[in-house]
C-alpha cells in the first residue's frame, strides 16, 4: 500500500481500491529518502507465479516480449530489467521474488522470515511470505535490504538486527572466504523435470563457485513430495483472505476462483495440520541444511514461458503447470531461510536462466558476500536487453 495511490491487487474487483495509509515497508522506504516513481503489475492477489491479469497487459521480460516476466513480483521485474527503475520492492510467499528475477536477469533477494515487516494489514500466521528487493545489482540490492529491514510492534516473526556498524551493504564489498555449499537437482514436486538450459546454468554455477576456493558437493534434499499438498493447503489458505462481496467475487479470473474455492472448502483442522506438518518437516530438514553455507539449485525447472502459456489449460492444471515450472523456490518459504536468485547464464536463445543459493536462517549477509563475489567474477550488470 502507498497511501493515495490507486492499489489493484491486480484484481477487476479492486480497480478502484486507494488506501489511506502506507505498507510498513512503503514508511521505510520513503523515510530513507526513496523517490517512489510509480506501481507496477502483480498478478490477481498475487496467487500466481505469473502476471497476467483483467485489469492491465501482461507483464513481460525484456529480453523476449512473448514470453512472461513471472509473479508475482512480475511488473517489477520487468521495469527494473527494462531500465525504468534502478531497483523495486517484491514480495515472496512460494518464489514471487525469485522467480521473476529468473526470467528478467536480475538479483532478487527473499530474506529470512521476519526480517521485514509484513505489516500493518498482510498476516504473517503462516510466515510464507516476506518482502525483499529486486535490482541489477548485488550492492543495489543490499542497500534496498538495509532500508527495508525492520520489525514494528505486532510483527509474529522478527529477526535480529545486524551489529552495531554492520550492513548488508557492506557485506557486498567484503570477500566470503571459503565456503561450504551443498549443491543438488532433486525437488519435492513429483514429475518436475529440469530443462537442459537449467541444468547447464546450475553446472556452470557449480564450476565457477569450485573455481573460486569454495567446496561444492552433492546433497540430498531433505524435502520430499509429502511436503507439497501441505504448502497446498496452506496456498489455498492465502487464497481466501481478501474480503469479497458476492458481486466481486464474480469478476475474478478462472484460476482466483479455483483457488478460492479450495481454501473455502479447508477445514481448520486441515489447515492447523498443513502448518504443523510443515514445521515439523523442517526442523527435521534444517539438521541437514544447516552443515552448508548455502544451498545451490536451479532457480526454475524450465526457461521464460510464453504469455498464456498458464492460462490455455483449466485452473486446475494451470497450478500443476506453475508447481512443474516452480518446484525450487516455495521449500525456503516453507522454511523461512533466505534465498537469492543469481542472474550468471543466458541460454543460446539470449534467455535469462537464473541459479538460486539458499543460507542459514537469518544470513543473508554470507548469501549477499557470495553473489557479489560471483557477481565479480562473471559481471551482469550492463548486460541489458534490446529494449533497453
Amino acid at each position: 500500500m502507498v497511501a493515495g495511490v490507486r492499489q489493484t491487487l491486480g484484481s477487476k474487483a479492486f480497480e478502484t481500491n486507494v488506501p489511506d495509509t502506507d505498507d510498513y515497508v512503503v514508511v521505510a522506504i520513503k523515510q530513507a529518502g526513496a523517490v517512489i516513481t510509480g506501481k507496477t503489475a502483480t498478478p490477481e492477489f498475487g496467487l500466481p507465479c505469473y502476471t497476467e491479469t483483467a485489469v492491465g497487459p501482461p507483464a513481460r521480460t525484456p529480453w523476449d516480449l512473448s514470453r512472461s516476466a513471472g509473479g508475482s513480483s512480475g511488473g517489477a521485474a520487468a521495469a527494473v530489467a527494462a531500465g525504468l527503475a534502478p531497483a523495486a520492492q517484491g514480495s515472496d510467499g512460494g518464489g514471487s521474488i525469485r522467480i521473476p528475477s529468473s526470467v528478467c536477469g536480475l538479483f532478487g533477494i527473499k530474506p529470512s522470515r521476519g526480517r521485514i515487516s509484513e505489516g500493518p494489514l498482510v498476516p504473517d500466521l503462516a510466515g510464507l511470505g516476506v518482502n525483499g528487493p529486486l535490482t541489477r545489482t548485488v550492492a543495489d540490492a543490499a542497500l534496498l535490504l538495509d532500508v527495508m529491514a525492520g520489525n514494528f510492534p505486532g510483527d509474529m516473526y522478527t529477526q535480529p538486527p545486524l551489529p552495531p556498524g554492520e550492513s548488508f551493504l557492506g557485506y557486498a564489498s567484503r570477500e566470503p572466504g571459503g565456503l561450504r555449499i551443498g549443491r543438488t537437482l532433486q525437488n519435492a514436486v513429483e514429475g518436475a523435470e529440469v530443462h537442459p538450459d537449467c541444468v547447464a546454468a546450475y553446472e556452470e554455477a557449480s564450476a565457477l563457485l569450485a573455481s573460486l576456493g569454495h567446496e561444492v558437493e552433492d546433497v540430498a534434499m531433505p524435502f520430499g513430495p509429502d511436503v507439497v499438498p501441505f504448502f497446498e493447503t496452506l496456498w489455498y489458505a492465502y487464497a481466501t483472505l481478501a474480503p469479497l462481496t458476492p458481486e466481486q467475487e464474480e469478476v475474478l479470473l478462472p484460476l482466483t476462483r479455483y483457488l478460492r474455492g479450495r481454501g473455502q472448502a479447508t477445514g481448520a483442522a486441515d489447515l492447523i495440520f498443513a502448518q504443523a506438518y510443515l514445521q515439523a518437516v523442517t526442523r527435521a530438514a534444517l539438521a541437514t541444511l544447516n552443515a552448508y553455507d548455502a544451498i545451490l539449485t536451479p532457480t526454475l525447472a524450465l526457461p521464460p514461458r510464453p504469455v498464456g502459456w498458464f492460462d490455455e489449460v483449466g485452473p486446475a492444471e494451470n497450478f500443476e503447470r506453475q508447481k512443474q515450472f516452480t518446484p525450487f523456490t516455495a521449500l525456503y518459504n516453507v522454511s523461512g531461510q533466505p534465498a537469492v536468485n543469481v542472474p550468471l547464464h543466458w541460454s543460446a536463445d539470449g534467455l535469462p536462466i537464473g541459479v538460486m543459493l539458499a543460507g542459514r536462517m537469518g544470513d543473508e549477509a554470507t548469501l549477499i558476500s557470495l553473489s557479489a563475489q560471483l557477481e565479480q567474477a562473471r559481471p551482469w550488470k550492463d548486460r541489458h536487453p534490446p529494449l533497453w
